[in-house]
């Protein structure tokens, strides 16, 4: 008895138990896509834009947004992933009809799925190892891109598809058999990738207005740089961070805010790196190198070039973690020497340990950005009432 149950064949279950479960996660995966590629937009545009699973620094999706690795061939990754979720549903649309036989296309789906599960092992590797931060809509795509490899492989197993090379050749020769259709449609998503690698709009590159030489800027009498109205109606002061993507962000908005008014705004900057090496409010290491860079910036104010590697040093303090000195000063036109001097001048870091400690006495500083406005503080942006009274 026990060996006819052994030898018994099995039965698998009807082929839409296993059609349909492949189709509802590939449309999962198409709009959550559309989700991440939209908040990956407005990480750049939105001022105040703050995606829902911005939960921790562990566990945050706009910071892994903000990450260079969020593109990949000039274009962000989530906008791949619609491009392959909708070839994925248009190749499945072939599976569906009698003369598949349940058999065809799935061996290519196979392929397919199999590449978009060692993708997402590759991006997990990297917000592991590189970002050190997850991605709650990540980690979804990732799960739905486990249970299609699942599926197809499932299905392949259930309904006797051929030998692997055998079945790619049959798969092909059965897309080919409606020729109207299969190639327009690929000859379409192969253009497209090819447009967006080559045309896609580089949003997520923030530069500022370019500084022009008719900008006022100066210096506080208590030594802090200023830009914008010589006698202004708003004056800001800014708490900022060179490795704090918000207070970039920010920042540029203000500084394009000033070129649309210039006898209007003043924006005072000072320095408050969250860098555990100075800043008492961070415990952990976070924003390694803030601190120097916000030392570079007080040693560039002296010089009377502080705008200039004020962003400069936006620019490129979310691309490294180790400060090539040697390059700073070429790219800014200062002495290697001298630059690599000030990094240690404890000066300096005493003025920057006066920025901090201001921020957190005076004005009660929790984070950055911070802007002080008649004595109001305002964390992480500026309400649009309060610029609007002014503008």
């Amino acid at each position: 008895m026990f060996s006819r149950k052994a030898n018994k064949p099995i039965t698998p279950f009807h082929y839409l138990y296993y059609f349909f479960p492949v189709l509802i996660f590939t449309f999962i995966g198409f709009f959550d896509s559309i989700y991440q590629a939209i908040s990956h937009y407005r990480n750049f545009s939105d001022m105040g834009y703050q995606s829902f699973c911005a939960i921790s620094k562990a566990l945050n999706c706009d910071t892994v947004s903000q990450s260079q690795y969020s593109i990949f061939f000039d274009v962000p990754v989530p906008v791949w992933g619609i491009l392959g979720y909708g070839f994925f549903l248009v190749l499945l649309a072939f599976a569906w009809p009698k003369q598949a036989e349940k058999k065809r296309v799935w061996t290519l789906l196979l392929i397919i799925s199999l590449a978009f599960s060692v993708y997402s092992v590759a991006l997990a590797f990297i917000s592991s190892y590189y970002i050190h931060s997850y991605c709650i809509m990540c980690i979804i795509s990732y799960a739905v891109n486990l249970a299609l490899l699942f599926y197809t492989w499932i299905v392949r197993k259930r309904f006797a598809c051929e030998p692997f090379f055998t079945a790619i050749k049959l798969d092909i020769q059965y897309l080919l058999t409606v020729p109207r259709t299969t190639i327009p449609i690929t000859a379409s998503f192969a253009a497209t990738a090819l447009v967006m690698i080559f045309f896609f709009p580089p949003y997520w590159h923030m530069n500022p207005p370019e500084l022009s030489k008719l900008t006022p800027t100066g210096i506080t009498e208590d030594g802090h740089p200023w830009i914008g109205s010589e006698k202004p109606e708003l004056e800001i002061i800014e708490f900022s961070d060179y490795r704090c993507f918000q207070c970039k962000k920010m920042h540029y908005f203000l500084r394009r805010l000033i070129e649309a008014h210039p006898d209007k705004i003043r924006i005072i900057h000072r320095n408050f790196p969250m860098d555990h090496i100075i800043n008492p409010l961070v415990i952990e290491p976070f924003h390694n190198g803030a601190a120097k860079l916000s030392v570079l910036a007080i040693f560039a104010m002296e010089q009377k070039k502080f705008w200039e590697m004020n962003d400069y040093l936006f620019n490129i303090s979310r691309n490294t973690e180790v400060l090539n000195i040697k390059k700073i000063a070429k790219d800014n036109g200062f002495d290697y020497e001298t630059m690599h001097y000030a990094i240690q001048n404890q000066r300096f870091w005493n003025i920057l340990w006066e920025d901090i400690k201001e921020g957190i006495k005076v004005h009660e500083l929790t984070g950055t950005p911070g802007f002080i406005i008649n004595g109001k503080v305002y964390l992480g942006q500026i309400p649009a009432d309060v610029l609007q009274s002014y503008l």
